[in-house]
């Protein structure tokens, strides 16, 4: 099993980025834990983060024949990118949508989401904790 996890633009910034609201460890923790929750789950796995919609799009549909889920955290993409949702229903690879905060309980216009048009799952408002049920989730309830 081989997971590709995603993360979006200015989640290279955690620790220094509105700390109130996504805390003070580093984008690099985040890496540290995915990481771990990846060996404990037994799968293989590639992260890989750009500030680039594009760049995510690309990545995405190079994940076909090479993956077998995604874990996508589009960040700032989540409410506009209509392409990222393409190249997620493109694929058709399994997706769980993360967020480190709980966007429900923040502006009206993060209340809306592409990526929840095809994933599987999404997890909200559980810090770096929501990628280990996403990584869970595919590992063990989805693709069994």
């Amino acid at each position: 099993m081989r997971l590709l996890i995603l993360n979006g633009p200015n989640l290279n910034m955690l620790g220094i980025r509105e700390p109130d609201i996504y805390g003070h460890e580093s984008y690099a923790d985040l890496c540290r834990a995915i990481e771990g929750y990846c060996r404990q789950a037994g799968t293989d796995f590639e992260i890989f983060q750009s500030n680039s919609e594009g760049d995510l799009v690309t990545k995405i549909q190079e994940a076909y024949g090479h993956f077998d889920g995604i874990v996508i955290n589009p960040a700032a993409y989540t409410h506009t990118s209509v392409a990222i949702l393409d190249a997620l229903k493109a694929v058709g690879l399994p997706a769980v949508e993360v967020h480190l905060s709980d966007v429900q309980s923040r502006e009206e216009f993060r209340r809306f989401s592409y990526v929840s048009l095809y994933a599987e799952k999404t997890v909200t408002g559980k810090g770096f904790a929501g990628y280990e049920e996403a990584i869970r989730y595919l590992v063990s309830g989805r693709l069994k």
